[in-house]
């Protein structure tokens, strides 16, 4: 049997998912990665709320207000960028800002969820959902620092780390295929673009109907397809001009090899050990 084709997440979270008969699919992704049951109120004007002509490049980002009164961030990143930990911290400031009225004292701080599907390497680590929160550690008895009674009552919380932004970096990439629990579900979906038989995770049943490429109008079937294949096109755009650069490095840190062995070997040496050819170390010696 031939798999069911699903629109994207990303697609879905630019068209679909931004309709209030369909928060029942964001809400299953939701709960299931924050292990508690999440109820949209609202979607928020967000960057990825804005259509332009350069959609087809960007990221896709979307911001929604859930019953607790949290703000949650999801965001759908293609293209490798290597400050990507400093953006969502730019990103969870802005929103915690945005969000603070100038008389609300600082105890009116939301507390923002950022959650981030990736679909590049950042960073180094062996794992394919990573969890980031704040604590503070003593600095000579290693104990961690926590509310006095007041402030739990002030915050409604026993913990300092739910005061401040949490983050979740999603590495789809890094996903081996093999579902163990309902998270892992969701995660199969994000990178394949399938629903498996079987599959149980919450928001999931909502999805494979809603989603169904079949069930497009044509012309926005037409404008997905394309969407689609202009991603492929970045994506292969970049992974040429990042290998041109390293070996355009490559080849600047052979060079200077090269320089710095011209007074004590002689050319043919220095072509086998930098991997240049001999005619390049001849000019490097007239020069």
């Amino acid at each position: 049997m031939a798999k069911r084709r699903l629109i994207s997440f990303d697609w879905a979270m630019k068209k679909l998912l931004r309709s209030k008969a369909n928060f029942e699919i964001l809400e299953g992704f939701l709960s299931e990665l924050l292990k508690e049951d999440i109820c949209i109120l609202e979607i928020l004007e967000s960057e990825g709320n804005k259509e332009d002509k350069r959609d087809k490049f960007n990221r896709v980002d979307l911001k929604v207000k859930d019953r607790n009164g949290e703000i949650i961030i999801i965001e759908v990143q293609y293209e490798r960028e290597f400050d990507y930990l400093q953006r969502i911290l730019f990103g969870a400031s802005k929103a915690i800002t945005e969000h603070l009225y100038e008389s609300d004292p600082y105890s009116k701080t939301v507390k923002v969820i950022s959650v981030n599907i990736l679909y590049f390497d950042l960073g180094q680590g062996d794992d394919y959902v990573y969890v980031g929160t704040t604590s503070f550690q003593g600095l000579h008895t290693r104990d961690l620092l926590q509310l006095s009674e007041e402030q739990r009552e002030l915050y409604g919380t026993d913990e300092i780390h739910e005061i401040f932004p949490k983050y979740y970096l999603i590495k789809v990439n890094r996903f081996n295929d093999i579902a163990k629990d309902s998270l892992d579900e969701w995660i199969y979906f994000l990178k394949n673009e399938e629903i498996k038989e079987g599959f149980r995770a919450k928001g999931l049943k909502k999805a494979k109907q809603e989603l169904d490429i079949l069930k497009l109008p044509e012309q926005e079937r037409l404008a997905y397809e394309q969407y689609r294949e202009n991603l492929h096109y970045r994506a292969s755009m970049l992974e040429s001009s990042y290998t041109v650069g390293i070996r355009k490095g490559e080849k600047k840190k052979a060079l200077e090899i090269a320089k710095n062995l011209l007074d004590v070997l002689d050319s043919k040496t220095i072509a086998r050990k930098t991997g240049l050819p001999e005619e390049e170390i001849e000019r490097l010696r007239q020069e």
